[in-house]
């Protein structure tokens, strides 16, 4: 509507425009005496302007005419196809044209003007795969998205134009969310094309999704192989890939080829985790203790975990806290300033009722780098030593608003996850989770000391300023002789 109006005024304006200038053309005294073989004409201004566009007319008409006269002369002279060849040349140069304006008006984002250009180009080309291609992708530009998939199966008709109709209707089934038809379109086009990277990545990723862990394991196989991916990078995710394979195996069932796999994942990644403590455990259930012991020992030198430690105590779970201590002298001789060890190392000496000894390993964590665990072992020890109520809640009050430490984040989306997974919960993306702290930020719990009756057992009796100070939240007057 608002375009027709447009069209009908400039319409109007360039009428009212023609008319205005003819009549000052009229108004023009002067003109042109032209004399020729004794016939003499006499112009006026508007009649002057009148013949040399008549004449510019005649001269491209004649122009024409030559052209078509030597094409008709090669014909004559046996050219079979110098006519046709003549208008071909002409429905060729307005095809290309319109489809050059086509090309720059969708990359200028115009894309109304580039169907209208791709429609008419498809008037003068044989080139129905150029125009539509370019219908297709202004479709999609314009949100046309049945006309975009119509043409994008038009293209799957022939073997030189089958990827791109391919690969144009997964992108559309991925922006439908239909991941299930997007994931056997891409192993459609992975199998015309298989070393594309974009087609490599997309199934890769979907394929995780959908926990084809061992279709994903040929994906990255043929990554590598196509230069799309450094070495290194291929054995850590094959090994992601092969412990999420041996994780669905044991939940089939198959505990030996559970075992297998996850033995082979920790080979493939010995830093990785999850791969460690999952082989450990298959060693230990298959009573290789002593290889599990050196597979948790070696990625505790490389990052220290409390799932390795969980994993390590398991090796032998009923022995007697002194005996654990000393076994686990393996863990906690490497990296002994690491907060891990230090927290590992006073839990041991806590289950020991060696509290000294705990307090001496946790050091200056409590107040150098004070977490939700650290202060909570802090009011263990404090506990075990004999140490009043009051001083036991200021440290558990403390923890209640500390960091909780490192955690599973991805770093894709930086969603926090409670436990290890290949692929994001929020991002869906493959790899990305790493153990490292959260993005620093204050914590409000103005109502944190109401949770310490679930804690300890009764009404608190002191809090914590913000100096991390004990302070007497109760009366004098209303506390026991015994306490006063």
């Amino acid at each position: 509507m608002f375009t027709t109006l447009l069209k009908i005024l400039a319409f109007v304006v360039v009428v009212t425009g023609l008319t205005w200038g003819a009549v000052q053309l009229l108004d023009m005294r002067g003109g042109a005496n032209i004399s020729v073989a004794g016939y003499e004409i006499t112009l006026n201004a508007l009649q002057l302007v009148f013949a040399f566009v008549a004449l510019i007319a005649i001269v491209w008409l004649t122009l024409k005419l030559l052209k078509l006269l030597v094409a008709v002369f090669k014909f004559l002279n046996g050219d079979e196809t110098a006519i046709s060849r003549h208008f071909d040349r002409n429905r060729e140069r307005k095809g290309y044209e319109a489809l050059s304006e086509g090309l720059f008006a969708l990359a200028s984002g115009e894309g109304h003007l580039a169907m209208a250009k791709a429609k008419r180009a498809d008037k003068y080309l044989d080139r129905p795969d150029l125009t539509t291609l370019l219908t297709a992708q202004a479709a999609e530009m314009t949100g046309d998205t049945r006309t975009a998939e119509a043409s994008y199966r038009k293209l799957l008709t022939k073997d030189e134009t089958r990827f791109v109709g391919v690969r144009g209707l997964m992108h559309q089934k991925l922006a439908e969310g239909d991941t299930d038809t997007a994931l056997g379109l891409a192993r459609k086009a992975f199998e015309i094309k298989p070393k594309h990277e974009e087609i490599q990545n997309t199934l890769l990723k979907l394929q995780a999704e959908k926990a084809d862990w061992s279709g994903a394991r040929e994906t990255l196989s043929a990554k590598l192989k196509s230069g799309n991916l450094p070495r290194d990078v291929h054995k850590r995710r094959d090994a992601v890939l092969a412990l999420s394979e041996a994780k669905d195996i044991l939940d089939e069932g198959q505990s030996i080829e559970a075992r297998e796999a996850a033995i082979q994942a920790n080979k493939l990644s010995p830093d990785l985790i999850p791969a460690t403590v999952m082989a450990a455990r298959a060693m230990i259930a298959d009573n290789n203790t002593r290889n599990a012991s050196r597979i948790l020992s070696k990625t505790w030198g490389v990052n220290p975990h409390p799932d390795i430690a969980a994993a390590f105590a398991e090796i032998a779970h009923d022995e007697k806290p002194e005996a654990r201590l000393k076994r686990f002298r393996a863990l906690t001789k490497q990296n002994p300033d690491h907060p891990e060890t230090r927290m590992l190392l006073a839990e041991l000496n806590i289950a020991a009722e060696n509290f000294p000894g705990a307090k001496r390993a946790l050091g200056h964590l409590v107040t150098e780098d004070p977490t939700a665990r650290s202060l909570t072992l802090m009011a263990a020890i404090e506990r075990g030593e004999g140490a009043d109520d009051v001083v036991v809640r200021g440290w558990l009050t403390r923890a209640l608003t500390a960091p909780r430490g490192p955690q599973w984040i991805c770093d894709n989306c930086q969603h926090i996850h409670a436990a290890w997974t290949p692929v994001c919960n929020n991002c869906a993306a493959f790899d990305t989770l790493e153990w490292r702290r959260p993005p620093s930020g204050e914590v409000a719990m103005p109502a944190g000391t109401e949770m310490l009756p679930l804690i300890v057992g009764h009404t608190p009796a002191a809090v914590v300023a913000t100096d991390g100070e004990v302070l007497d939240a109760e009366p004098a007057e209303d506390r026991s002789p015994d306490e006063k």
